[in-house]
Parts: structure tokens; sequence; C-alpha cells
């Protein structure tokens, strides 16, 4: 995974870090296009080094296995989700700091600045890849839970809490990566927004958003 100043800044400064960073890359995309292309079950290690005329000791010096290839680029964004939200202004609410984290992390993949990976699109296209395909999903899940407790320790440092006695902030993780999931479910299934890239992806983000507050706290009639 990358680091999360690394998964912010794709310019490492030196030689050595900058050629680490092309290869990880390199195995990234080769994965991400062959999985799409044939399937996740259909595709091998030994594929996925060849497409980047790397031996497969080179693909486990990056990667521990085929399902963590597949997920980089999601934990990538994940990461630097969290270095946002730790730089956000300190007198923004949790929600809206998350939020605001959010809407950046879109915005910097949009750029190719999220470990200089590729577009929104093509973030989404894996998030489908994801979702369709049991062994991914059920280890997407398990590190969805593994976020949500750095999630929870981020927002109970950034409001001085303790989150073994105050729940807040551990609620507010757990509801905030499920409107994250839907937004995206949403976004596949709604090809309209896919032709407004991310512009399209943070409208659907905001709309969601907007609706929780009413879903948990007001009247549904």
């Amino acid at each position: 995974m990358a680091t999360p100043s690394a998964a912010v800044d794709p310019q490492p400064t030196g030689l050595r870090e900058r050629k680490k960073l092309r290869t990880r890359g390199a195995l990234v995309d080769a994965a991400n296009r062959l999985f799409l292309e044939q399937g996740y079950g259909k595709t091998t290690v030994d594929e996925i080094a060849a497409a980047v005329e790397v031996s497969q000791r080179t693909f486990f010096r990056y990667f521990a296995n085929k399902e963590e290839v597949a997920l980089a680029v999601l934990a990538d964004a994940e990461e630097t989700f969290l270095e946002l939200l730790r730089a956000r202004p300190a007198d923004e609410y949790p929600l809206e700091a998350m939020r605001g984290a959010a809407r950046q992390v879109w915005q910097l993949l949009d750029q190719g600045r999220v470990a200089d990976r590729g577009s929104v699109n093509g973030a989404l296209e894996l998030f489908e890849l994801i979702e369709s395909t049991p062994t991914l999903l059920a280890a997407h899940l398990r590190h969805t839970l593994q976020q949500e407790v750095e999630v929870t320790r981020v927002l109970a440092e950034r409001e001085g809490l303790d989150p073994a006695v105050d729940l807040r902030p551990r609620l507010l993780a757990a509801v905030f990566g499920t409107v994250i999931r839907l937004s995206h479910l949403t976004f596949a299934t709604e090809r309209e927004h896919h032709r407004q890239g991310v512009d399209g992806m943070l409208e659907l983000m905001e709309r969601h958003f907007d609706q929780l507050g009413p879903a948990l706290a007001g009247s549904w009639r």
C-alpha cells in the first residue's frame, strides 16, 4: 500500500522511489486491465508480471497476492482519504470534514493523483468488478472494516474523544462508509452520471449525504 504522502503526491523525490512507484503502478494497471478483459479468476500472477515484463518474484515484492493488487487502487484512495481527513480544518464538524475529504479524493483521482492511478470511470469499473466477484467482495468488506477503525481513530483524535467511551466516532465512520458504498453502487447503475465523470460522482455522493440527516433523525411521513 502506498504511504499517505505517496498517495497524494505521485512524484517522490528519489529516483529509486519514483522507479518503484512506476513499477507498482504498471503492475496495478496491467492487473486491472486483465481482470476486466478476462475475469479475476482466469487471470494469473504470471500473466500480470509478464504484461509488465517483470518476474513473478518482482510482483511479490509489491503485492502479497492477486487479491491485494486488485484492491490496490481503492486501498490507495482510502489511505489518501485518511490523510486528507486529518488535514481538514479543526473547526469543521465531523461529517462536514469527512464530506470535504471525500470530495478531495475524487478530485485527486480525476487528476490522476491518487497513487498516480487513472480515471473516475476506471475506478468505478474496478468497483463493479469487486462487487461481482465474491472473493474480492469478501476481501474488500474485510478491508472496509479495518478502514472504519482508522476513520474512528482519526475522528476521535480530531474531537478529543475516547472512542471506547463515546460511540459517535465509530457510528459515524460506519454510516459514512455505507453512504460512500451506496454512492458507488448508484453510479454503477445510473449510466447518465458516467458521462459527467467526477462531477456525476460528486453529485451522487452529495445527494446521499443530504439525505443522511432526515433518514436518521427525521420523520419519513
